[in-house]
């Protein structure tokens, strides 16, 4: 191959590396790994020949290539330290594609990607490139080398596991950063009663340490144990000297914690209607690693 057809060659899957990755990340739920899956890809075009239509040829490589990590990365899960979250990532650009729809965001946000680990590999593979990515049954199928039929029957699956659960009202964005704000200030103020106001009576608060970092290992049920819970992380010493902002995060409007300049907290209020159903905060260093990167 010469020099020009290298150029073209690089240049064409530089145009599908946000693709890509969108499709990987929301495939394992860790950017790092993403990353990686991307990586191996570029390479095995790079060695490939003539690909006659470049864009399925490349998705049906990263698709499998997540399909093979993602049997390992359950396995390492189940060993992890305290609750499991995916990594997050900062969505203000297009890293992971266009987010301009409730659907759109939904597809990426850190509550379906927690509800994406109850499916099967092949299950989440369906589900993600049939919802995310309008993929037809039949292009699907070419994918995952099945029948249409099987896929089919494994997206019903996928939607049956996940579908009960999902959100039932999304405020648009704008509302969602408005609450945010408040559960924001309420936190910083020590303000219990707008606290309770805010939060569901069922609301429930997931924090992953991985064991690396100030967490709780279990998750906390219910909207008073919550609001003990944040009431004291205010009054923690470490809070009067960390910097804390608003930030976009998976699709949706999130507590960026910084201290001493170094990320080290992302906390996700999930918002439906006018209340917080869930608090998700990422502490991990190894978890925040992408996102620093993204701020740099």
């Amino acid at each position: 191959m010469d020099e020009l057809e290298q150029s073209e060659k690089l240049a064409r899957f530089e145009a599908e590396r946000g693709r890509l990755f969108g499709l990987a990340y929301r495939m394992l739920g860790e950017a790092s790994e993403a990353e990686d899956v991307v990586q191996d890809a570029y390479l095995r075009w790079e060695a490939s020949a003539s690909v006659e239509v470049p864009g399925a040829w490349l998705t049906k490589v990263v698709t499998n290539l997540c399909l093979n990590r993602l049997t390992s990365a359950r396995a390492r899960r189940e060993r992890y330290v305290g609750p499991w979250l995916p990594e997050p990532v900062f969505t203000d650009g297009s890293v992971l594609g266009p987010l301009e729809t409730v659907e759109q965001r939904d597809s990426v946000s850190l509550g379906m990607l927690v509800l994406l680990e109850r499916l099967t590999p092949p299950e989440r593979a369906v589900f993600v490139l049939r919802e995310a990515f309008d993929y037809g049954h039949r292009e699907i199928a070419e994918i995952l080398d099945l029948d249409e039929a099987h896929v089919r029957q494994l997206y019903r699956r996928a939607r049956e596991h996940v579908g009960e659960s999902r959100k039932r009202f999304t405020p648009s964005l704008e509302q969602q950063k408005k609450i945010v704000e408040r559960f924001l200030a309420a936190t910083l103020d020590g303000d219990v009663v707008g606290l309770e106001r805010l939060l569901a009576e069922d609301a429930v608060s997931w924090a992953d340490g991985g064991g690396k970092a100030m967490a709780a290992r279990q998750p906390v049920f219910g909207r008073d144990r919550v609001v003990r819970l944040l009431a004291g992380l205010a009054r923690h010493p470490r809070a009067a000297g960390a910097e804390l902002e608003i930030g976009l995060v998976n699709g949706e409007p999130a507590v960026v914690v910084h201290e001493a300049g170094v990320l080290t907290s992302v906390i996700v209020p999930e918002v439906v209607g006018d209340r917080v159903v869930a608090v998700r905060a990422v502490a991990n260093p190894d978890k925040l690693a992408f996102a620093a990167r993204q701020k740099m």
